[in-house]
């Protein structure tokens, strides 16, 4: 009966022991999280609950396992087995209330501060440092675990011995990740680019959603994922279309004929752009920047608070703008002219009426110096 109660007692009691312990903590910080509201901290510290719970019971069960005289035969495995999966738990606790801490700290600089780019550069130094921090608790704690091992222990000296040569053929196996990792250091620290920046790589255009150590993944207009080594952004050039601030300017160009009238469509650019909410209200314009011997080519500039509502604006702007010539003033539309070219009162044309010449011949002399009637 005895060999039966004993484990029972063991065992059962450290699990309700567990639970108990779990229970009353996790009521304490839902409290403290009821009263400091203002923080989030004792909500991010109830997410390390499991963990928390799992190292008690590996730790109460490792310890109290002696005395439940429960596979004694198979002692030395189930207390290493204890053991692992104690140092595991404890690198998952570690690695949360790591996390917890990153997570309320960034959240209080998000509200002290109301500036989107120093928001956005923190965000990426703070999900960079998490990911180093979890990459050295991990290592930690599989070496911990390596360590419980006799032969592990044993080998130790050796391993220490060749650590030189092993890191030099490390160094030369791995250099283009070394060199991806210090790039993604220097990404990070060097606020070069940040998560939600709008850039502009290999010709795309899109939005920086995710950096790491290693790669860094833009998100296209057309929701495509372009992925990257971050080594990229440190090698060659880029446009950083929110470094400095996300406002931007923009352009639209259109091909009308000579005879559009200019002062109208700048009214209407102005009424288009007020009936555009994504307008930032900052600049507009509409001038004239070139001619060709048919269409005269017109530039409307306007501006926006972000690359996103520049687009808008820009394609408002185009769609309306040739909307309202093609309704209102149709003549000044870009036109192919086939009829005879008109030519002054009383030039005289052989073969043909008065004061006309055919569009062929037009065309033709087109390129020559007017001459006197009496040269003909």
């Amino acid at each position: 009966m005895e060999n039966i109660l004993r484990p029972l007692i063991v065992v059962g009691g450290s699990v309700l022991l567990t639970l108990v312990i779990g229970w009353a903590t996790d009521r304490l910080m839902r409290k403290a999280d009821e009263r400091h509201s203002e923080t989030p901290l004792w909500g991010q510290l109830r997410r390390a609950r499991v963990p928390y719970q799992l190292v008690l019971c590996a730790a109460l069960l490792r310890g109290s396992y002696d005395e439940s005289k429960l596979l004694e035969e198979h002692k030395v495995a189930v207390g290493r087995v204890l053991t692992l999966v104690l140092i595991g738990a404890a690198a998952w606790l570690a690695i949360r209330i790591a996390a917890a801490v990153v997570e309320t700290t960034y959240s209080r600089y998000a509200r002290a501060h109301r500036d989107p780019a120093r928001v956005r550069r923190v965000r990426t130094q703070v999900t960079l440092i998490m990911r180093v921090v979890s990459a050295i608790v991990g290592v930690v704690a599989v070496a911990a675990m390596l360590l419980t091992f006799p032969a592990m222990r044993a080998a130790g000296a050796s391993l220490l011995a060749s650590a030189g040569i092993l890191g030099i053929v490390a160094g030369v196996a791995a250099q283009s990740t070394l060199s991806n990792m210090f790039a993604g250091f220097q990404i990070a620290f060097g606020d070069m680019v940040r998560l939600g920046d709008t850039v502009v790589v290999d010709g795309e255009w899109g939005t920086v959603e995710e950096i790491t150590l290693t790669f860094l993944t833009v998100r296209t207009w057309d929701e495509r994922r372009i992925t990257m080594p971050v080594s990229y952004f440190t090698s060659k050039a880029f446009e950083n279309w929110s470094r400095g601030g996300a406002q931007m300017t923009g352009t639209v160009f259109l091909h009308v004929d000579h005879s559009a009238p200019m002062e109208k469509m700048r009214e209407k650019l102005r009424d288009v752009l007020r009936a555009c909410p994504a307008w930032d209200g900052r600049d507009y314009g509409l001038v004239v920047t070139d001619s060709t011997p048919s269409t005269m080519e017109v530039r409307a500039l306007v501006t926006a608070k972000d690359a996103d509502d520049l687009w808008t604006v820009r394609v408002a702007v185009r769609e309306q703008l040739i909307r309202w010539l093609a309704d209102e003033h149709p003549y000044a539309l870009p036109r192919v002219n086939a009829t005879d070219a008109a030519l002054p009162p009383g030039y005289p044309v052989p073969g043909g009426p008065p004061g006309r010449i055919p569009a062929r011949r037009a065309h033709q002399h087109d390129h020559l110096p007017p001459q006197r009637p009496d040269r003909l």
